[in-house]
């Protein structure tokens, strides 16, 4: 594994976990909550402690650790929550009504289709672009990129209105997951 795609264990990381093609699956209420539901899972039962997150149409942005007292690291934490929400994802679009149903099947078919680790689909790209964070300067950056993603995007116009995203939390009040408040 390459240096970008490392995970400096024991630090905090601004991580990037996009699905393959870009593709636009977070759409749909059933989907993201899977997300929020696993992401709920690694912090109760593996060790994840999030600092921020953001849930967007094709991709989750966090800022995230392993807890110190836990036996899990980090890329272990993620790679068992890819492949579960990589499961049941693609599992929810083969079984549920979805007008895109062959469409983002194919696509994921094709992305693991030279993988030999993938037995049917690919739905996460691989890497998570871990970024180790070693400054408040550079936390703050990423927090603040992190709650201006659905305003960017033009979902809401303030940070705290988008359900999916820690921006509430930092407003005081409780949002889809707990999260270490920061500062």
């Amino acid at each position: 594994m390459g240096l970008k795609n490392s995970i400096d264990q024991g630090h905090i990381h601004f991580l990037t976990m996009t699905v393959v093609d870009w593709v636009d699956v977070f759409t749909r209420a059933n989907h993201k909550m899977t997300i929020v539901d696993s992401l709920k899972h690694c912090q109760e039962h593996k060790g994840l402690e999030i600092y921020a997150w953001v849930l967007m149409s094709n991709h989750l942005h966090m800022i995230a650790a392993a807890a110190d007292d836990t036996k899990n690291n980090l890329s272990d934490i993620l790679r068992d929550f890819k492949k579960y929400t990589s499961k049941q994802i693609v599992k929810n679009i083969q079984e549920e009504p979805e007008s895109r149903r062959e469409w983002m099947l194919d696509r994921f078919e094709f992305a693991g289709r030279n993988d030999s680790k993938i037995k049917n689909f690919r739905f996460w790209q691989e890497s998570n672009e871990p970024k180790p964070i070693y400054t408040n300067e550079f936390f703050v950056q990423k927090l603040n990129y992190i709650h201006q993603n659905p305003v960017k995007e033009m979902i809401v116009g303030r940070p705290e209105d988008y359900l999916f995203s820690s921006a509430i939390n930092y407003c005081g009040e409780a949002g889809l997951l707990d999260v270490i408040l920061f500062g």
